[in-house]
């Protein structure tokens, strides 16, 4: 079994989060690990607290974690900053 560094496993798990959110079928193509790694380190990310909606780009889809999280994300964000925040996830999602 491979082991991999929590930096590592850190920049796989952050492109399934905003404002990236790719899906893990595309991160297992891209990179080669398996799906179920990913969903493991999706897993475990998710337990110390991190957004992480795994390619989900319809917000309603969301659990209320996610959602609540985000919220704490941005809300020190000022408006230019939130507003290139938005641009980011909308284009994410046109892509």
């Amino acid at each position: 079994m491979a082991r991999y560094s929590e930096e590592f496993k850190y920049s796989i798990v952050s492109k399934m989060m905003p404002p990236q959110n790719q899906s893990v079928a595309d991160i297992a193509r891209e990179t080669g690990l398996s799906e179920a790694t990913l969903y493991e380190w999706q897993r475990q990310a998710k337990e110390k607290g991190l957004v992480v909606p795994g390619g989900e780009t319809n917000s309603e889809r969301w659990s209320t974690q996610d959602k609540f999280q985000i919220v704490l994300e941005t809300a020190t964000l000022s408006e230019v900053e939130l507003a290139e925040y938005c641009v980011r996830r909308v284009s994410m999602w046109n892509k």
